[in-house]
């Protein structure tokens, strides 16, 4: 065990890439000990991407793509504009109202911040925005992604525990919908502490409304599809995620004109840069895990918490706080297939709902996505706005303390992350 953590912790102080901190950790032990052949780590890597749930993920990534410059994106913008575009601050709640339908349907932080940096921060810019809140609000706004289904995070954190995928999209619904409105809320206050500087709201217009949401039809029928389909149990999510991407070329094809033939190359070889990227740290991780088992790690973790914190509530707490900081440093995809191995089989031995958990633990991770120093949705938007992560970082615990109320209630009232699974399936 301290092989391979201290491996693990050594190849990580020293920056190397996560699939090689992965691998190379777990491929080290197995040589040194001499206790398993090698040929298991090739066998492990194989075993850990042979699930079908996986496929969904190069297809939901390709839906995100084709969401971006289909024009999809653009009508749901057109659509949240008519729909909060009277409130002060106007362009913050379009980023977030934008964002939250976006949600449900690329299932990916970073490409829903891409997509709406990219329309939303020049006009931000341009109408004298504080551009370093302007992009603290769509990397927030972003992080809802993995929270509202469909969800990759969620995708492989149900195959690592064997939980219902569908259950787990359902689970996050409300606490996702929950952080969207608090986020609103806390825009406004921002807003209102200059109110010249964000005057830019425009009266309300029910005709305007009606255009736009015409207008937005076609990209409102993608989540409703994706999400209506699972939820329903007419498809699979992997099913759902291929459905994504045929509707989507349609509506970029012939609803909005915006989208060509030409451009799905460069879009399949995105999706497959992308994907393979995941993949292989789902492999490699696959075998650290492996690992973890055969020491008999979360045996161990499990009786140092049962015997030094019995309460449920407080190991929540400290799964909360650990989630909080891992999300600081590693990867989303990384740190659910390194921690939920041991920390789901003590969450079930103290008696917590494993589905309730899982969510619980694919918010944290999604906060992770604009927490710096490596939220990758920080990234994206500061790439877009032309400033510096930490820039953005100072303004980020602003939309930050909503995702944070709502990680906490959705972790100490159950029902608010149970109802929507236990009513529906």
């Amino acid at each position: 065990m301290i092989l391979t953590f201290g491996s693990f912790l050594a190849l990580l102080a020293a920056g190397a890439p996560m699939v090689f901190v992965l691998g190379v950790a777990g491929a080290l032990t197995l040589a040194i000990t001499g206790q398993t052949p090698l040929v298991v780590v090739a066998q492990r890597l194989y075993n850990g991407l042979d699930s079908f749930p996986l496929l969904a993920i190069p297809f939901f990534v390709l839906a995100g793509l084709i969401m971006e410059q289909g024009g999809i994106a653009r009508a749901m913008v057109a659509l949240a504009t008519a729909l909060v575009g009277w409130v002060r601050g106007s362009l913050f709640m379009v980023a977030t109202v934008t964002a939250t339908g976006l949600s449900a349907i690329s299932g990916s932080g970073s490409a829903d911040t891409a997509a709406i940096s990219s329309i939303l921060l020049p006009e931000m810019r341009k109408r004298g925005y504080d551009i370093d809140y302007a992009a603290a609000v769509v990397a927030s706004a972003g992080s809802l992604g993995p929270i509202i289904p469909p969800s990759i995070i969620m995708v492989v954190l149900a195959m690592i525990s064997d939980l219902s995928v569908g259950a787990m999209f359902l689970g996050g619904i409300i606490p996702g919908l929950i952080g969207a409105a608090g986020m609103l809320v806390g825009h406004w206050l921002y807003a209102r502490r200059e109110p010249e500087r964000y005057a830019d709201a425009e009266p309300f217009s029910a005709p305007r409304l009606w255009t736009a949401f015409l207008g937005a039809l076609p990209a409102l029928s993608m989540p409703i599809i994706v999400a209506g389909g699972i939820i329903c149990g007419v498809v699979t999510p992997t099913e759902a995620a291929v459905l994504a991407v045929v509707v989507g070329i349609l509506v970029g094809l012939f609803a909005y004109k915006e989208l060509k033939l030409s451009q799905l190359p460069q879009m399949m070889l995105r999706t497959a840069g992308i994907s393979s990227a995941v993949m292989i740290i789902i492999g490699t991780a696959s075998i650290f895990s492996w690992l973890i088992a055969v020491q008999d790690v979360p045996r161990m973790i499990s009786a140092w918490f049962q015997a030094n914190i019995g309460s449920p509530w407080a190991f929540l707490l400290s799964v909360n706080v650990l989630l909080l900081i891992v999300g600081m440093f590693l990867e989303s995809i990384s740190a659910l297939l390194i921690l939920m191995p041991v920390l789901m089989p003590i969450a079930i031995a103290m008696g917590i709902d494993p589905l309730h958990f899982g969510v619980v633990v694919a918010i944290n991770l999604s906060i992770g996505l604009i927490t710096p120093p490596y939220g990758i949705c920080l990234f994206v938007a500061s790439t877009v706005a032309k400033r510096s992560v930490m820039q953005i970082s100072r303004v980020i615990w602003i939309p930050l303390i909503p995702l944070i109320l709502m990680l906490l209630l959705s972790t100490y009232v159950p029902a608010v992350v149970l109802w929507l699974p236990r009513t529906l399936l």
